[in-house]
């Protein structure tokens, strides 16, 4: 079936399973995650203990998944995050389809979360296709306004070649950073995630195996709903 959908928003129900009166409930699953994480329990036995012991559905267990991982992933993951203080005059390349679908689901009012390694998440997933939605152009801007305020002297969009119309995506990039005379480089790369891990200037990305083996990164996604969207409501679990 194709994809027609004109927002990267909630799901029918998202706003009852994860609303105030389930979060306490959320919070001590995913603290019982991360101790099972912490003693070396694997990934899919995990979730499903502490889902079911909760009754969790597929879209909180998604959540909770996204959300933790170990204390010494986390401390590793927290020890490389850049602040936008110290992003002036640098380079940063960016993780483009990551970054811009969790800005295009904060405009939509989906669902954020803050994860326990302190890197901002949404819950949206393209399964090799993209598809430009309302929010798009929007969300392009605002990362744009703010990586201008930063300073960053250039910032490298990594786009991923095997999704479909990432090609499109590139041409609104370009064509945005020209009106704009915003200093960007936008490419399509068949493995931006290896592209990504290998650079040595700080990178933006929610991509937790990437942010392991980066030398730096930042939250982008975060600052910008800092900056920008200061309203826009994200769960944290930790």
């Amino acid at each position: 079936m194709p994809d027609r959908r004109r927002h990267r928003g909630p799901h029918p129900g998202d706003a009852e399973r994860f609303g105030a009166s389930h979060l306490p409930a959320l919070r001590e699953a995913a603290a019982d995650l991360a101790h099972l994480f912490d003693r070396g329990y694997p990934n899919t036995a995990a979730l499903k203990l502490v889902g079911d012991r909760f009754a969790l559905d597929a879209r909180q267990r998604l959540l909770l998944m996204r959300g933790t991982c170990p204390s010494t992933v986390a401390a590793s993951r927290q020890q490389k995050r850049v602040d936008a203080g110290a992003l002036a005059g640098r380079v940063l390349w960016i993780d483009g389809f990551n970054v811009l679908t969790t800005i295009e689901a904060a405009l939509a009012t989906g669902v954020l979360l803050r994860g326990r390694d302190g890197c901002t998440r949404d819950m949206a997933s393209m399964h090799g296709t993209w598809r430009r939605v309302e929010e798009t152009s929007p969300a392009a801007v605002l990362v744009g306004e703010v990586l201008a305020e930063i300073g960053i002297a250039t910032a490298h969009w990594l786009l991923d070649r095997p999704v479909s119309n990432a090609g499109r995506f590139a041409l609104l990039l370009r064509a945005l950073a020209s009106q704009r005379a915003w200093n960007w480089q936008v490419e399509l790369s068949d493995s931006p995630d290896r592209e990504l891990a290998a650079v040595a200037e700080v990178i933006a990305t929610a991509d937790g195996p990437v942010l392991d083996r980066a030398a730096a990164w930042f939250d982008l996604a975060g600052e910008v709903l800092a900056r920008r969207l200061p309203g826009a409501p994200v769960l944290h679990l930790h």
